[in-house]
Formats: structure tokens, sequence, C-alpha cells
């Protein structure tokens, strides 16, 4: 039994489902790995329900200067699967949601965020630096609107991490509200009972929404980066 409803979101924590959330672990990458490996040589179902995930992507690349940047596609897919997985698999009962920690979006956002300023310092310095600097702003205004800029740009990969955990912490929690309850209205009446039940489902579905569209804007985030990069 959990101490309280932050327990679920423990690691370390046993549950009832797996012997240790280690075992979960390694069996949540072991399942993100088969779903991105091809092991066939022809198009197989897996890689036919991947085709509409993947060219979601593409298309929204497609409006973006990531679209001349080689090997962005191809990340941004391979990371919206991972995470599309990874928050339908957080909704299983008594799991651990590894979605809803920092440390996961943190390690997702920041290396492709770095890399977007690098290669854009990289391929042209001066160019990157004037995008600190707005046109037509008054020359005392100047250094006020650098240090904005920069600050707006350092906190991108926070912003977006904490947008994802957030998200996902916040619907989880939900769940085990409506399941605490849920379980607690059989001792009281049978009516109680339906409409805690039938809420709980409709919630649940509204969460699997929320686990796409929370992907989705993830990848739409860090591709939108991709316009200030400089050619």
């Amino acid at each position: 039994m959990m101490p309280d409803i932050f327990s679920s979101f423990d690691p370390y924590m046993y549950n009832t489902l797996f012997p240790s959330n280690s075992l979960f672990l390694v069996m949540n990458t072991l399942v993100i790995l088969m779903v991105q490996s091809s092991f066939w040589l022809m198009n197989s179902r897996s890689s036919t329900l991947k085709s509409p995930i993947k060219d979601t992507m593409f298309t929204q690349l497609s409006r973006t200067s990531g679209l001349h940047l080689k090997g962005l596609s191809s990340v941004l897919s391979a990371i919206f699967i991972t995470l599309v997985m990874v928050n339908l698999m957080g909704l299983i009962p008594y799991t651990f949601s590894t979605s809803s920690h920092l440390i996961f979006t943190l390690t997702l956002g920041l290396p492709i965020w770095f890399s977007l300023i690098l290669s854009s310092f990289s391929s042209n310095p001066k160019k990157s630096t004037a995008h600190f600097l707005p046109d037509g702003a008054p020359d005392w205004l100047n250094p006020f609107l650098v240090l904005i800029e920069t600050t707006s740009v350092l906190v991108r990969p926070l912003t977006l991490s904490f947008r994802l955990a957030a998200n996902m912490s916040a619907g989880h929690i939900v769940l085990s509200l409506v399941g605490i309850y849920c379980a607690s209205a059989w001792f009281s009446s049978l009516a109680s009972t339906l409409l805690l039940t039938l809420t709980a489902l409709g919630y649940i579905l509204f969460e699997v929404a929320i686990c796409l569209i929370q992907a989705y804007i993830f990848c739409l985030l860090l591709s939108l980066y991709s316009d200030d990069h400089a050619h």
C-alpha cells in the first residue's frame, strides 16, 4: 500500500505488479527498443503502425527550418514514438511513470536544444549572435533586450521539460485520487460506485489523449526551436 498518492512517482517503491520497479524499468526499456527496432526486410505491422506517427513529425518539420537540418526529422520522430510509448505505459496501474519525472524529460530536451544552439553558432556565429537583439529597438533598450532574449533561450529546455513532467504528473495524481474514491465507494452505495466508475473510465480516455498530445507538443516545440538556427 502506498503512503500517499505521490508515492506512485517513487521508482523505489514496492508494487504488486512487479517485484521491483527496477524490473519494470528494464521491461519499459525493452519494449521501447522492440518498437523502435526493425526486424523485417519488408514493411511489418509494427512499421505500418509507426508510419502515421513518423509522417506527423515530417509534416511538422516541413513547416520549419528544421527541414534543412539533416537527421533532425529522424531524431524527432524517434523521440515522438518513444514519448508516446512511455506515456501510455505510465497509465498501467501500480507502475512507475517514467515521463512524470524531470530527469527523464530533461534528458530528452536538453541535448536536442543544446545541439541546435551549438550547430547554429558553428554554422554562422555572427547571425546566431544577432538573434539575441531584435531589429528596430532603441539603443538605450538594447542591453535589456539582449539580457531578456538570452534568458528566454536559456530557460527553454527547463520549460520544455517541466511542461511534460508537470502535465503527466497531474494526470497520474488525478487518476490516483479517482481510484481511491472508486475503491471506497464499493462500501457506500451502488449509485456512487457506478458514477465514479464511469468518471474514471472517461478520465482514463482523456488521459490517453493527453499522453499523445503532450508527446506531440514536446516534439513540436523542439521543431520550432530550429527556426532560430542560423544557416
